[in-house]
């Protein structure tokens, strides 16, 4: 028996040829439809298709082959070059639209001059129609063939309409102009409305290019990450020759020099040199960095007035850049919740748009009178132009667009739409300690010596060099710059400290148990400092010869500077805040007091974190968990929004659906305020949208006809419909300029 390869591929590709949300809708279907295929779903705002499918039953040739049946393409190429290329169409298809839009506001000009002022003028309708033909069938050709290849698939979307209102009026004024005997038999004007037809595609093409242009700029924040990356690179060869080479073919271990005020290639280690870089587009923070030799440095980021030779480690997608494009990308092509709802309206909207204007011309000509196909007739058509699927269907995922590329330039890595919505909804805060409220890394905050002599501190510090605990590194890194000194007989003691000989003399580094057992004694000014840290939760390293001890020294895990800020602001937002953390109970209280943390939980293990967050949870909270580590991955997994802190462990960073590149967590209120506004914006896309068709389509189909004998004229109608999908667009725009710091 054969077995089935249940392994799936998911892969994104852009979608060519879409001209709105209903178009969106049908590749969506038509590649669902096929065999082997798990999932699918195409977004009209970013214009991409994501898929997953199973390689062994269908590949992406047949499902180009199906997108292409439906009158779309996709964009099949090497990820590195296909954002170029689709540049490159976009461009190409903007200056298309552009030279469409010019010649039929040029061809539409007269004939709408004509058609208002000059309708007894001599071949009046023959200019009209000469006028006209060019923009219904040149430069509006493409709405018809569209229209064709969607109804060959029992399909319909925007250009169905706009084909279906723009031939019926051409066609009817055809009919009028060529024979206008049938109408004056019957005591009837024979009008024509080739102004309508020719307008209504002018205004058309006019609003797909301001969409176009608005589209443009909305993904302009993807293209600024982009652009970070160099084209070319300097490698170091063999016996030190420079070669520039293309960023292609850096390989892991080349050495690769950065100039003054050069952008670094790929992610790696410095090997020699130093020099400030400025990594603000990384992590939103404006100070540059200094690194030294052994420092990680990140592709994308600029360096300052020195020079160094770097190791590449992470080369091509490897690099945090590549992955932070990525993710901006996936979080720009996912759908929010709010978003499937519309995708069904628009995938149902055509039809019933052409069954409302069916209905309309029917009533017209039971209940119109004499003028009842005239009128019935431009009222079908007004309703055809009116009505705009696309409003909706770029109402969500241009803000989501906007509020991901804007979160992504002050530092917040946003991967899916869902987390963007639900973040405005969080009550709740859960935070790690070590590594998201603290450094993460021990430090030296205070240090004194007896009788203020500090002339053996070049002892301390090489006992501490040669030791192995990781609280020496410490006092190694504070007391840097300090001369070494020859040791013998250094001995490490296990959960004590170390000792060694200097001048046949012995000196402790340890513990008070390690002074204690070795009838050491202790100053009281010493025990005193001592004492005092102790209840500020801190470590104390004491260091001694063989009679007295010499110094006391206090380390802690540094509150980060920004912590307690961030804090506040999310207590001021009406968020409750628990920490949680593995350390003892005097260590976490003295951190909740310092913090102004009310709740928190002292020596927690990974697995209880994640049952804490359930019990919240169960509670009807909407919980988010912050945290760095490889430990908290399950409470992150957990939490209805999971934050990971971006210099904490690679794990974290996979599982969170946010990330904040910095580790600064005034970064969460900000993300949490991003939120809302990203929520207030789709809300208000999704209102103009519905609004303008629930009162566009009634009086389009003349509702306000026999009250004031009003019937909206379709050119006006084309206008509004082109106006709908740019105010949408535009809204989303206002996102960028909105403020996310309080």
């Amino acid at each position: 028996m054969a077995t089935v390869n249940t392994k799936t591929i998911k892969q994104t590709f852009p979608v060519l040829g879409m001209s709105c949300a209903s178009c969106a809708s049908s590749a969506q279907t038509i590649v669902q439809h096929e065999p082997g295929v798990v999932s699918a779903s195409v977004n009209f705002g970013t214009g991409n298709l994501t898929v997953e499918y199973q390689p062994g039953i269908t590949d992406i040739t047949k499902l180009q082959k199906a997108v292409q049946g439906v009158g779309f393409d996709l964009l099949v190429e090497d990820e590195t070059t296909q954002q170029e290329t689709l540049e490159n169409i976009h461009a190409e298809k903007f200056q298309k639209l552009k030279k469409k839009t010019i010649w039929a506001i040029i061809l539409a000009l007269p004939v709408v001059v004509i058609g208002m002022f000059f309708t007894d003028m001599p071949y009046a309708n023959q200019i009209m129609w000469l006028f006209a033909t060019p923009v219904v069938f040149w430069l509006g050709k493409d709405f018809y063939l569209n229209a064709w290849k969607q109804a060959r698939h029992r399909s319909a979307n925007m250009d169905t309409l706009v084909a279906l209102s723009t031939g019926i009026a051409y066609l009817f004024s055809l009919f009028n102009m060529l024979f206008p005997d049938f109408w004056l038999q019957r005591g009837l004007h024979a009008h024509v409305y080739f102004e309508a037809a020719a307008v209504i595609i002018a205004f058309i093409l006019l609003g797909r290019l301001l969409e176009e242009k608005a589209k443009g700029n909305a993904s302009t924040a993807l293209k600024k990450l982009m652009g970070l990356q160099p084209k070319t690179v300097t490698v170091v060869r063999r016996f030190g020759i420079e070669e520039q080479v293309n960023i292609e073919e850096v390989n892991v271990d080349d050495i690769i020099v950065v100039k003054p005020g050069e952008k670094i290639a790929v992610d790696g280690v410095v090997t020699s040199g130093n020099s400030y870089v400025d990594e603000s587009m990384l992590s939103g923070e404006p100070i540059p960095v200094l690194k030294e030799k052994e420092e990680k440095v990140f592709a994308g980021t600029i360096n300052q007035k020195g020079s160094f030779q770097f190791r590449a480690v992470k080369v091509g997608k490897e690099t945090m850049l590549a992955q932070i494009i990525k993710m901006v990308q996936d979080a720009q092509g996912s759908k929010a919740p709010v978003q499937k709802l519309v995708d069904k309206i628009a995938g149902i909207f055509v039809p019933v748009v052409i069954g409302i204007a069916i209905v309309t011309f029917i009533i017209w000509v039971i209940l119109g009178g004499d003028n009842g196909i005239v009128h019935g007739l431009l009222a079908a058509v007004t309703v055809l132009v009116i009505a705009c699927p696309c409003a909706l269907g770029l109402a969500t995922p241009t803000a989501i667009m906007v509020g991901v590329g804007k979160g992504a330039e002050n530092g917040i890595l946003i991967k899916d739409a869902e987390s963007l919505e639900l973040a405005k909804k969080v009550n709740v805060v859960v935070l790690d300690k070590t590594g998201t409220i603290t450094e993460g890394r021990p430090q030296v905050t205070d240090i004194r010596w007896l009788n203020n002599d500090d002339s053996s501190k070049d002892i301390l510090f090489s006992i501490e060099k040669q030791s192995e605990h990781p609280l020496a590194e410490a006092v190694v890194k504070h007391l840097e710059g300090t001369a070494t000194t020859s040791l013998t007989k250094f001995d490490s003691i296990t959960g004590k400290g170390a000792k060694a000989d200097y001048n046949d003399e012995t000196y402790f580094t340890g513990n008070k148990k390690l002074l204690t057992e070795n009838n050491i004694t202790i100053a009281e000014e010493l025990l005193q400092y001592a004492e005092e840290w102790g209840t500020q939760a801190k470590t104390v390293i004491w260091f001694a010869d063989i009679r007295q001890a010499l110094s006391v020294i206090a380390i802690s895990d540094k509150i980060k500077e920004t912590s307690i800020d961030a804090i506040r602001q999310m207590q001021d937002m009406g968020i409750e805040l628990y920490m949680l953390t593995g350390d003892n109970e005097a260590t976490a209280k003295a951190i909740a007091q310092q913090t102004g943390i009310h709740h928190y939980k002292a020596e927690v293990l990974p697995q209880h974190k994640a049952e804490f967050i359930k019990e919240l949870q169960q509670q009807g909270k909407i919980v988010a968990m912050v945290g760095d580590g490889i430990n908290d991955s399950t409470a992150l997994a957990t939490s209805d929004v999971s934050i990971a802190m971006g210099q904490g462990s690679d794990i974290a960073m996979d599982v969170a659906k946010m990330t904040i590149i910095s580790s600064d967590l005034t970064k969460i209120p900000q993300a949490i305020r991003l939120s809302k506004q990203t929520v207030a914006t789709i809300r208000q896309n999704l209102f103009w949208a519905f609004i303008y068709n629930t009162i566009g389509i009634p009086i389009a189909a003349g509702i306000l006809y026999p009250i004031n004998g009003f019937l909206l004229n379709p050119m006006i109608a084309g206008a509004a419909m082109a106006l709908s999908s740019v105010s949408v667009v535009s809204n989303s725009l206002r996102l960028k300029w909105k403020n996310i710091n309080s």
